[in-house]
């Protein structure tokens, strides 16, 4: 026991000198993290919208004839399909995410998608359509007016569309019919996932957890899992615990990183980046080369012919930018005021890190997406 209270008087001594709580780039252990088994679950069915004011799936569409012919034939009514020759409705897929814990009776958002060849599924209904999980079971049942939020309107020579009239969303047009069964309120441990696996990161949650609970309750089983045990007190009732635990105040440590994005130009420097010591020297050199034709015209009544001479004119313009020296390991602001002091441009960033990182002068990873 006199072991676990001076580990503990450690960790708080050490949590007040670093400042972890309430510190400059803290955050909230639910932010960087996720509870093991509390996630979404993806559905998705087939169904129909009808009542499209001329903007449905054609005959090319066969299964969207077939799904009528079917529905019909369900409702009493018995048509060949054939017969079946009309544009007011779609095939479409219906996907939605039943959050975690989910009850009977409550409802959910649907995304709507055509699958045919509609054109716009603005004013449509979706007709009742099952919803089921990846196990084949029914977990919600979907139906409702679809809201596309934009329009599509044309003639014979001209069109013009908004957004996508062919996705839609039905707002609170699933009701769920069957839960996902879980025993969490009855667990000895919880896990924690970190969203970045960081050694320095998970550290910093085990001691925090382990000051929050007073005891040693949290290890850390890789660089990205936080295992927690229960105290005695939250068995059976680990709401309480886990929303304590969640805002939890923790700095996580980022790996050193330059990310550049060639296709936009985008340069973005990670907190933790250094540069050696080195000089730095970044010039354009621009080449307009003109291309003109003068033309000279004989006098009236005269017998001459017209001349037309090429003159082409040639401008070459060099950026005159002198050495810029950028010292050892100085910080992320430190190096973005040297490189502006070169006057240079995202773009010119992209080359300027390649150049600085085959150096050896980059002490971080360049990462090119």
């Amino acid at each position: 026991m006199k072991s676990i209270r001076y580990y503990l008087i450690f960790v708080l001594l050490a949590g007040l000198a670093l400042g972890w709580r309430g510190s400059a780039g803290a955050v909230r252990l639910k932010d960087i993290s996720e509870i093991n088994g509390v996630r979404s679950n993806q559905l998705v069915g087939y169904g129909l919208a009808v009542g499209l004011n001329g903007s449905g799936d054609g005959k090319k569409a066969i299964f969207t004839v077939q799904s009528m012919a079917s529905m019909l034939e369900k409702m009493g009514v018995t048509i060949a399909q054939d017969d079946i020759k009309v544009k007011n409705v779609a095939a479409v897929m219906v996907t939605a995410n039943l959050p975690p814990f989910a009850k009977r009776g409550n409802s959910i958002d649907v995304l709507v998608s055509s699958i045919g060849d509609a054109s716009s599924l603005q004013g449509g209904t979706l007709m009742l359509t099952p919803l089921k999980g990846i196990d084949g079971k029914i977990y919600a049942v979907a139906q409702g007016p679809i809201n596309i939020g934009g329009f599509s309107a044309g003639g014979a020579a001209a069109s013009t569309v908004k957004n996508f009239p062919t996705v839609g969303r039905v707002l609170s047009g699933a009701t769920i019919e069957r839960e996902v069964p879980n025993a969490f309120g009855n667990q000895g441990t919880v896990l924690f996932s970190l969203h970045h696996p960081d050694f320095t990161t998970a550290t910093r949650v085990v001691d925090s957890v382990n000051a929050q609970l007073g005891a040693i309750y949290a290890r850390a089983k890789d660089p990205g899992t936080i295992e927690i045990r229960v105290p005695p007190k939250y068995l059976g009732n680990t709401v309480p615990l886990l929303a304590s635990l969640g805002n939890l105040e923790v700095a996580p440590d980022a790996d050193a990183k330059v990310v550049i994005n060639e296709r936009t130009g985008t340069v973005v420097m990670g907190e933790q980046v250094r540069i050696s010591t080195i000089a730095i020297a970044h010039g354009n050199l621009s080449i307009i080369v003109k291309e003109n034709m003068d033309t000279s015209q004989p006098l009236p009544l005269s017998d001459g012919q017209t001349v037309v001479t090429p003159d082409t004119d040639v401008v070459v313009q060099e950026a005159g930018n002198q050495l810029v020296v950028v010292p050892k390991g100085v910080n992320i602001g430190q190096v973005v005021n040297a490189l502006n002091a070169l006057g240079v441009t995202p773009r010119d960033l992209i080359a300027i890190f390649q150049a600085i990182k085959a150096a050896g002068a980059l002490q971080a990873d360049l990462e090119v997406i």
